[in-house]
């Protein structure tokens, strides 16, 4: 386990999971981040310009980790490891753009996405920060804001063990933000900025951290038709690039019941 220490970070501190190949919304975040740049992992996956993302990421000097994305396509495996159950639309849908991006990643840039980290840590206003992909116990473990607390208190045990006690937790993979208050500690979900929070918008989300300290989500618009025209190209038609624009994702059955369409459980916090 790879653990990058990024020692006392000061100023403001962007935070942002999933680019999922999507060239429009990296450009928009990177339009308005500020101060330390740090990507919860899932640079490549559902959109059309995977090999751009990650020049973008690399010039930008974005601090990653690795997400299950990366640690697949690394490995230069045949699916990007998320465990989806066979038959699910997931499982199906996810073969046309991870054959799509094993298609169009270099292998210099597989070589960089297998030297990545698999949690940051930093402090930043008296408080330490540990950032990681989807859990410690399994990087692509889907944790949502209506997880048990069981989960939670599995993960920060196995934090706790790898790199001492944390006052917070910056995490992605799963796609929609929260943040949820577990024995003392915060776990805050930052959103990703490649694909909408199953909500009907198509905005997507990120995290920002003050100067000061204080944690904030915030929405980001993009050129979505950009985007779309970027998939449409790619021959990924399958129907992620319609969810940039509906806001609505293809693949509900990855989500617990209480987060399919519209619930009042999309509520952060």
């Amino acid at each position: 386990m790879r653990v990058s220490d990024l020692g006392e970070l000061s100023g403001e501190i962007t935070v942002f999971g999933g680019p999922y190949s999507n060239r429009q919304a990296l450009e928009a975040l990177l339009e308005t981040a500020r101060g330390t740049l740090i990507c919860t992992g899932d640079m490549v996956a559902y959109c059309g310009a995977p090999r751009t993302v990650i020049e973008m990421m690399q010039r930008n000097r974005v601090h990653v980790i690795a997400g299950n994305c990366e640690k697949q396509l690394a490995a230069n495996a045949l699916d990007c490891g998320c465990g989806f159950e066979d038959g699910t639309t997931c499982d199906v849908l996810s073969a046309a753009w991870y054959g799509f991006a094993n298609e169009n990643v270099s292998q210099a840039a597989r070589s960089w996405m297998g030297d990545l980290p698999d949690v940051i840590v930093f402090t930043h206003k008296g408080r330490r920060y540990a950032v990681l992909h989807g859990g410690l116990t399994d990087i692509a473990r889907f944790i949502w804001s209506v997880s048990e607390d069981a989960v939670f208190h599995e993960e920060l045990d196995a934090l706790n063990m790898l790199c001492g006690d944390v006052d917070v937790v910056l995490a992605g993979h799963s796609g929609i933000a929260f943040e949820r208050q577990v024995a003392g500690v915060s776990w805050i979900n930052a959103g990703v900025i490649g694909m909408p929070p199953h909500n009907g918008q198509q905005s997507t989300e990120f995290l920002r951290i003050s100067e000061q300290g204080k944690a904030s989500f915030e929405n980001l618009s993009y050129d979505v038709s950009g985007a779309v025209s970027d998939m449409e190209q790619a021959g990924l038609r399958q129907g992620y690039h319609k969810a940039l624009q509906t806001g609505i994702w293809p693949s509900e059955d990855v989500l617990p019941e209480a987060l399919r369409r519209y619930s009042s459980s999309f509520a952060k916090g």
